[in-house]
């Protein structure tokens, strides 16, 4: 599916193409990014009683204020009340990359990030998300539903094949499920 414009409006059609196409390829794993936790209750409810393992990955404490997160407790509780999991951690491709980029002016970082974005800004946070919840052991090698978006919302969907972020590279982009093509 290619949307029109980016942002949240493409939200419910591509919760629901991800899950379709998880249950259709009998892929158990799902990872959706979500900044303040509104994805990630709406794909929780969506998943509700499938038995699929839902992943909701949220930006790290500070990332927009030092000390502050920007997920709300009780969409944590209300995910996880539903069968799914939060994971608030450190993103892969800009915590390290942003202090280095700040005394530096450049980051290795940086340059991943940007390509990922010639895909669109979805891709490169589905990319990030898959090895974030790997990272943790949240999700096994193998491939995932992975979920995210431009902005605010859900834009992008895509079938990835899994790997943790000292192994980024060997990280697979399967197949692009949705995405916008106004990027």
């Amino acid at each position: 599916m290619y949307f029109e414009k980016a942002g949240k409006d493409n939200t419910q059609a591509t919760l629901q193409i991800a899950k379709e196409e998880a249950i259709r390829r009998r892929i158990k794993h799902i990872v959706v990014a979500s900044t303040y936790g509104d994805t990630g209750v709406r794909m929780a409810e969506m998943l509700k009683d499938t038995g699929h393992n839902l992943v909701v990955v949220s930006h790290n404490v500070g990332f927009k204020e030092a000390g502050k997160g920007s997920f709300e407790a009780e969409k944590r509780a209300q995910i996880e009340s539903l069968g799914g999991k939060v994971l608030t951690a450190t993103m892969v491709l800009r915590n390290v990359g942003t202090a280095i980029r700040e005394k530096q002016g450049y980051s290795q970082q940086d340059l991943i990030a940007h390509v990922l974005r010639m895909f669109g800004q979805g891709m490169k946070v589905c990319v990030e998300i898959v090895a974030m919840a790997a990272d943790a052991g949240l999700i096994p090698l193998g491939n995932v539903v992975a979920v995210a978006g431009t902005v605010r919302g859900a834009d992008t969907a895509a079938v990835l094949g899994t790997n943790s972020s000292n192994r980024f590279f060997d990280i697979k982009v399967r197949e692009i499920l949705a995405k916008p093509s106004d990027f």
